[in-house]
């Protein structure tokens, strides 16, 4: 077993931005040399998410409202009243989420269903630039 580990730079909007980041993926499981295993994408952050969904703009959409009708921004937090920073809902909108996803590979291929592609949702309150740390374990 072998263990490669990259980064995928991002720069968001926050605000709930959704990014389609299966095409860099590929390109990290491709340029590993590795045939098969697992990757897993890491995000740092409190405020921020991995998940899979179709990535068009109808779901989209629909994952941004749920979230929106999950876990408002409108609403009194804890955590505002603590760091005065406004992003309590992005923390809990995070937790929800998660900050990591594994995803097994074959061929050099991730083996992803025909519409799943992989998104990052930036959940905070204003612009960042992410670093997502991506290792892949296998032969």
């Amino acid at each position: 077993m072998h263990v490669k580990t990259g980064s995928i730079s991002l720069n968001t909007q926050g605000s709930t931005d959704i990014q389609d980041i299966t095409k860099e993926l590929e390109r990290l499981v491709y340029e590993s040399g590795l045939t098969s295993g697992t990757l897993t994408v890491f995000c740092p952050s409190s405020t921020s998410g991995l998940t899979t969904v179709e990535f068009e703009p109808g779901a989209v959409s629909d994952l941004k409202r749920l979230f929106d009708e999950l876990i408002p921004s409108n609403r009194n937090y804890a955590h505002n009243e603590t760091w005065q920073d406004g992003n309590g809902f992005s923390h809990m909108r995070a937790s929800l989420l998660g900050p990591s996803l594994s995803i097994p590979f074959v061929g050099k291929t991730l083996t992803l269903g025909t519409w799943q592609q992989v998104v990052y949702l930036d959940f905070d309150i204003r612009a960042r630039r992410r670093e997502l740390v991506v290792q892949m374990v296998g032969e």
